[in-house]
């Protein structure tokens, strides 16, 4: 086999279908349109959530709640087992967090949560930290450090 002689597999390219060529083509006169009506006008575009003039879905179903989209803080949230890879007296920065690949972007800040087993004394600079990882984290005898945003 060589580029020369390489071909579609066999039945999956066809022709395309050419609409409106007189009646010997079986696709003459109203071009599998079917007869009148909205669908068979030229122009025709079909509206997203367009119901026929009926009430659509999303207007009919109630609203509830508030999304603070545009003021949103997304931190980026690591659990205390990921610092497991650490040595003993470290200083973990958000930094350090993104060149070990732990965090991929720092975004609004870095926030420490307590899920997992950590076994060593670190010093943690970070922009929150959830108090249950501020206790266990000093609880071996490691160091928080809140950072400023």
């Amino acid at each position: 086999m060589s580029l020369h002689n390489l071909k579609p597999a066999r039945g999956s390219v066809r022709k395309r279908k050419r609409v409106g060529r007189g009646p010997g083509s079986g696709t003459g006169k109203t071009a599998g349109r079917g007869e009148k009506g909205q669908k068979s006008r030229s122009g025709y575009s079909r509206k997203v959530g367009f119901e026929g003039g009926q009430m659509p879905l999303h207007r009919r179903v109630p609203k509830r709640g508030f999304t603070n989209a545009l003021f949103r803080k997304r931190f980026a949230a690591v659990n205390i087992g990921r610092l497991e890879v650490f040595e003993d007296g470290t200083i973990v920065t958000p930094e350090v967090l993104v060149k070990r690949g732990i965090v991929k972007k720092v975004g609004d800040g870095v926030k420490i949560l307590a899920k997992g087993d950590l076994t060593k004394a670190l010093t943690v600079h970070a922009h929150k930290f959830s108090e249950k990882a501020k206790e266990r984290i000093a609880g071996l005898g490691g160091k928080v450090e809140v950072l400023e945003r």
